[in-house]
């Protein structure tokens, strides 16, 4: 069932790419997010008591919600036309929240593609938290762009892999994500800086969604 789940956030993180790029209208992004949003509340609350207590599994659903507070959040935001400050400073827990669960995959789970990919997260939201909570409007293409990238390398292609019973090799996976991560996300930089979009609109409603 997570599996499903992350499909389905590769799908939320590519349209909030293309909304940031603005080629997606806010208020139909919007109902997409409460429907990924919903999803990501239901799937770890089913995931949990059906753990039946063990920590690990426990600990493996409950980043999920991390997600699905964001999308719901934004959705709620973007149709309400509320001031994106709030999306933003939760972000920056988001994203160091994902430090710690980079370090549990790493170390207590030994998942160690999932490891790179909460540090993936933990990048994206931080971004988020510039853009939205600190209005760094400047890295609206850019976190657009990164946006996208991360919803097929951390969410699509991976949940594709392991629902068809792909996802093997995990150390070379890790490795592999981790040096795509830097080489993309460092070159897109200078390309990204070229082109300035408004990341919030001037009466401060949430812009961008994460």
């Amino acid at each position: 069932m997570g599996n499903v789940g992350l499909l389905f956030v590769g799908a939320v993180l590519f349209i909030n790419g293309m909304l940031l790029l603005g080629k997606v209208d806010s208020r139909s992004g919007a109902v997409f997010n409460l429907f990924i949003g919903s999803l990501q509340v239901l799937t770890p609350t089913y995931l949990i008591f059906s753990a039946a207590g063990d920590p690990l599994k426990i600990l493996a659903a409950s980043g999920i919600y991390l997600f699905g507070f964001t999308y719901l959040y934004v959705g709620v935001g973007l149709l309400a036309g509320l001031d994106s400050t709030g999306v933003g400073y939760y972000s920056l827990f988001v994203a160091i929240a994902a430090l710690g669960y980079s370090f549990a995959n790493f170390h207590l789970l030994k998942d160690y593609p999932f490891g790179v990919i909460w540090l993936y997260w933990a990048f994206l939201w931080f971004l988020f938290f510039l853009l939205l909570g600190l209005k760094w409007d400047g890295l609206t293409t850019y976190t657009g762009y990164v946006t996208a990238i991360e919803g097929w390398v951390t969410g699509v292609i991976p949940a594709a892999l392991l629902l068809s019973g792909y996802w093997q090799h995990p150390t070379e996976i890790a490795i592999a994500l981790a040096a795509f991560g830097v080489v993309v996300f460092a070159a897109l930089w200078p390309l990204t800086r070229k082109s300035r979009k408004p990341a919030v609109p001037a009466d401060g409603t949430v812009g961008a969604p994460t």
